[in-house]
């Protein structure tokens, strides 16, 4: 099968940092574009980043700059890097793939079910 598998989404405290992991299997990641999404329960998906396969790289306008993407095509993994955690960036974080960061978010053919990120004192 071809999955997407998040991990390391924890409850943290404010200020914080997290990395989370993205990682594929049943396909090879280095061919695609990866998003980084996050859901809050009442509110509307929100692309954070994406990551294109050249390693051109996008971040929506509300992170601040403490948000970073990679990737590490030999792990068939991509990260997001979270720092000066705020209450705000409690979520969940899902990553998608598709060949193009340029893509509608309806196109990106795979999708994981998301890691857990809580930032409380």
């Amino acid at each position: 099968q071809m999955r997407l598998v998040e991990s390391g989404g924890e409850v943290v405290q404010p200020g914080g940092s997290l990395n989370l992991s993205c990682a594929a299997s049943g396909f090879t990641l280095d061919a695609y574009a990866v998003a980084w999404f996050r859901q809050v329960p009442g509110q509307e998906r929100v692309r954070i980043s994406c990551i294109n396969t050249d390693r051109s790289t996008y971040y929506h306008k509300s992170v601040n700059g403490r948000f970073t993407i990679s990737r590490d095509n030999a792990r068939n993994t991509a990260y997001l890097r979270i720092t000066r955690l705020k209450p705000e960036d409690t979520a969940v974080y899902r990553c998608a793939a598709d060949p193009l960061c340029a893509s509608f978010d309806s196109e990106f053919n795979y999708w994981g079910r998301g890691t857990q990120v809580t930032v409380s004192s």
